[in-house]
């Protein structure tokens, strides 16, 4: 059965971090409870997570600029992957960015993690022969 992909809400705070790190997305530079607050003060709206049998096992974070969009926080719990949960959150992710009028959708990738590249890859994002610079502010 597949999961409920439903709009993020506070009650899930604790299950979504819990999420984040075995999924080895949270860093030492990124306080997750930060990021998650961030979120909900812009487009909240545009965070998912996907819900089976009352527990979290996978999430998404949505942004969009007015011109492109970008996926963050991309997680599906290790025992539930590869059974579509993934796409089933890009989908929803690429279906809500479609109604702002999305004309592309951008994700980063760390380079630790060729099983992610190969998951978008799969799904039909290509690498657009760009490199991808930050300047951390915080």
């Amino acid at each position: 059965m597949s999961p409920e992909i439903i709009r993020y809400d506070p009650i899930y705070q604790r299950a979504v971090i819990d999420l984040w790190r075995k999924c080895d997305l949270v860093v030492p530079q990124n306080d997750p409870g930060e990021d998650i607050q961030r979120k909900l003060a812009f487009q909240p709206e545009l965070f998912f997570i996907a819900v089976k049998d009352g527990q979290v096992v996978g999430s998404i974070m949505v942004g969009y600029d007015g011109h492109r969009g970008w996926l963050n926080y991309v997680a599906v719990l290790p025992a539930y992957q590869k059974r579509g949960f993934g796409k089933k959150l890009i989908d929803k992710a690429i279906d809500e960015l479609g109604k702002l009028g999305c004309l592309k959708v951008n994700v980063q990738v760390r380079r630790s993690n060729p099983s992610a590249v190969g998951f978008y890859e799969h799904l039909g994002f290509k690498d657009d022969n760009v490199v991808g610079l930050g300047l951390r502010l915080k």
